[in-house]
């Protein structure tokens, strides 16, 4: 287990959930908010005195953490976005580490005494804090802290859908970070199984019908479950598989093409998992299963929309392929000078789990966290002199003759291959 050693799942649009897991990264701050796009972009371009102007994003953050605990709920608000926007862009573990006790204080009267939309936030700059302050012990102590609210939030079924759909994410992430042992992982595993168990039936019976204000929730906790199941105990995995396969693949008839597609992959990783403890892995329902992964994978109902369509389309037929014995699909992640193969159904949900939570700060993350870079295995962080930095830019007139070039054969081909006169050696 990857102890001392996920995510915003949306709704599908128009669902009373997704407008308010929106509204929770919307808000206007009375708290000054340096973090509009304009000072993003000066925060994050090439800086004439990088280190004053890391001084002044400290300083800025200061005003925002003692905002945390101002009688406006509004300013508090204001200010956990601020903070969410501050770290998911930039790498702050020094400057978190001085304040852990007051941010883990601060986000405590967040999460107990704030309203839906503050809780959905607080709950977002928890897993952020997770990311920053990685595995080691001021990591542990913050989400041990937390964790019996997240908890008591994402089971409370009259907290707003957006505040569970946060907690549920930030539970698997601070977990999958953080957990101190592994008691932890198993109760964070049952909780988030209990909030989408429930709506797949046993024994043959009907699953609940799942109400679509319920989609976004659904998906968060199925996505953190799976994103711990990648680090759980091969012991525990098969009990695991016993109870859930028979019982997932109810999920792909949901109405949500999200929900669908969670399902799907989440199978898929249940596949690659019992795989892994037994290579002749054979699965009763096989022919039944499949059937329902070959209709997805070419529906073409013109009730769905068009992009949905394609999206389920494209993601069922890599977990048809996989689950009757083809290879997991391998995607190329570039960042900087390096490169992250995401090769297995494992990978890519861990992958997912940052990139939902850090956004466009992903490949910051994935260059100068010592976190993720231990995750994905890529090493040390790369230290680079200007030298080598300026050997391997070049310039926006030679980026677009390097494009041209490459379009300009990509259409030859193309011509050559669509061509019927072509000759055929």
């Amino acid at each position: 287990m990857r102890s001392s050693a996920q995510s915003s799942a949306q709704a599908d649009s128009g669902s009373s959930e997704e407008d308010a897991a929106s509204e929770a990264h919307s808000t206007t701050s009375e708290c000054p908010s340096p973090l509009s796009t304009t000072a993003e972009d000066s925060l994050g371009g090439d800086a004439v005195d990088e280190q004053s102007q890391q001084e002044d994003l400290e300083e800025k953050l200061k005003d925002y953490v003692d905002c945390l605990t101002d009688k406006s709920a509004k300013t508090r608000q204001g200010a956990l976005d601020s903070l969410r926007l501050a770290l998911a862009s930039h790498l702050l573990p020094d400057f978190l580490l001085e304040r852990c006790l007051t941010l883990a204080d601060a986000l405590e009267k967040c999460l107990k005494k704030g309203k839906g939309e503050e809780q959905a936030l607080a709950a977002a700059v928890l897993g952020l804090l997770c990311i920053q302050l990685g595995p080691g012990p001021k990591g542990e102590e913050l989400f041990r802290s937390l964790q019996p609210l997240l908890v008591s939030v994402l089971s409370d079924s009259t907290a707003s859908p957006a505040a569970r759909l946060h907690c549920a994410s930030a539970l698997g992430l601070g977990c999958y970070v953080a957990a101190a042992d592994i008691q932890d992982l198993l109760s964070c595993l049952a909780c988030l199984e209990g909030v989408f168990s429930r709506h797949c039936g046993t024994g043959g019976s009907a699953p609940a019908s799942v109400p679509a204000s319920s989609h976004g929730l659904l998906c968060a906790a199925l996505q953190a479950w799976a994103l711990l199941l990648t680090i759980c105990p091969s012991t525990h995995i098969s009990h695991i598989l016993d109870r859930q396969l028979p019982r997932l693949p109810q999920l792909l008839a949901s109405e949500s093409v999200n929900l669908r597609i969670t399902a799907g992959e989440t199978i898929a990783l249940l596949f690659e998992l019992a795989r892994d403890l037994e290579e002749d892995f054979i699965y009763e329902d096989m022919e039944a299963l499949c059937s329902a992964l070959r209709t997805l994978a070419t529906d073409s109902n013109k009730y769905r929309a068009k992009a949905d369509r394609r999206r389920q389309r494209s993601t069922f037929r890599a977990v048809l392929h996989f689950i009757e014995g083809g290879e997991c699909e391998e995607e190329k992640i570039r960042f900087g000078l390096e490169v992250l193969y995401v090769d297995s159904w494992a990978r890519h949900r861990i992958y997912t789990a940052f990139k939902e939570v850090l956004g466009s700060g992903l490949h910051h993350h994935l260059q100068n966290n010592e976190l993720l870079r231990d995750v994905f295995g890529l090493g040390p962080v790369l230290v680079l002199d200007a030298s080598a930095l300026k050997a391997c830019k070049i310039s926006r007139f030679e980026k677009h003759l390097y494009n041209a070039a490459a379009f300009k054969a990509r259409t030859k081909a193309r011509s050559r291959t669509r061509d019927k006169r072509a000759d055929i050696l």
